[in-house]
């Protein structure tokens, strides 16, 4: 194959591909065999062949090789898969805004958003983002921070809230603090109240049945770092969850069950679920609730919009749960 320079290849991208060719690839790259990507496609093996040959020879290098375990993209491959997604999260983003303008809203927006941030705050931010008149559509996605960040950097995210950690892959990203949680211990009422009456007991916490994120997550790791740091083994879950509203309902429900929650999502879970918060200071803070977003990808009016009434949001509401609300 002979390897075409970069204007070259531009031309020829330009001239020939075509979004056939993007799904095909991320279909050899999930399914690893052309006679299984013929059939999920409803044409023939060698219809599949002929349009990954004209791939190859657009790009003038190969994008797939076999191996013992099927189709394995190449370096070029894994380039071209990673653009190849997100130029299709681009086709359907502009999709579903063209829908909603078509329908008379003024954009849409995708967001993700990490399961322990306040839903009151996404939606009054959603809901001040346009004057009066004005209406969009939003999609919500949720997930840990590490897999909306992926979702993000293939495009299909506009944005994530998610939590700021240093062990996140910051590339291409960039973030913007939002404000801090403090953590709170909470548990179902009568157990709340005789915990109350006590000094916190690390040992006494660690026998206890505990609801914690799924690993790896910053929250669960700064939960087993305070009891090693007291000199206690962290428990080991009896559930993993990234409910809040289930992690607050199975709490209320059962005798010894506890978890460590941000204080904004304690408070909601107090409301919607009948929890209680044991009044102990936990004298640490947890990593900040950031806005992410892509550095490269140039912002719309309604993105500039709805950043600017989410900090607007979080700058008023930043003193909601003091530090020293509770205390032992």
């Amino acid at each position: 194959m002979n390897i075409p320079t970069a204007d070259t290849l531009e031309h020829r991208l330009s001239g020939r591909l075509k979004m056939r060719h993007l799904t095909l690839l991320l279909q050899i790259d999930e399914l690893g065999a052309l006679t299984r990507v013929a059939q999920q496609m409803g044409t023939s093996q060698p219809a599949v062949t002929h349009a990954l040959a004209e791939l190859e020879d657009m790009f003038g290098v190969p994008l797939f090789e076999r191996t013992g375990r099927g189709m394995t993209a190449t370096a070029a491959g894994e380039v071209l898969l990673a653009r190849a997604r997100r130029m299709l999260h681009d086709v359907g983003a502009l999709s579903r805004e063209m829908a909603a303008v078509n329908a008379g809203r003024v954009a849409h927006l995708h967001v993700g958003a990490i399961p322990f941030i306040p839903g009151q705050m996404l939606s009054a931010a959603l809901e001040s983002t346009l004057p009066e008149g004005q209406r969009m559509t939003v999609t919500i996605h949720d997930g840990t921070s590490r897999s909306l960040m992926t979702m993000l950097r293939d495009h299909a995210l506009d944005f994530v809230i998610g939590r700021a950690s240093a062990s996140l892959d910051m590339t291409g990203l960039q973030q913007q603090v939002l404000y801090y949680q403090s953590p709170r211990l909470i548990t179902n009422r009568e157990l709340a109240a005789r915990l109350g009456q006590r000094r916190l007991d690390w040992h006494h916490l660690a026998e206890l049945d505990w609801i914690l994120e799924p690993a790896p997550a910053p929250l669960r790791d700064q939960v087993a770092d305070m009891f090693l740091s007291a000199g206690v083994v962290p428990p080991q879950p009896l559930i993993e969850s990234l409910s809040a509203k289930l992690t607050g309902e199975i709490i209320a429900a059962r005798h010894r069950v506890v978890s460590i929650v941000p204080s904004d999502i304690a408070e909601e879970l107090v409301r919607i679920a009948g929890v209680a918060v044991v009044p102990w200071s936990l004298q640490w803070t947890l990593s900040p609730i950031a806005l992410f977003s892509l550095k490269e990808r140039q912002k719309r009016d309604v993105d500039e919009r709805f950043i600017n009434s989410l900090k607007a949001y979080c700058e008023k509401h930043r003193t909601a749960y003091p530090p020293n609300r509770y205390q032992y």
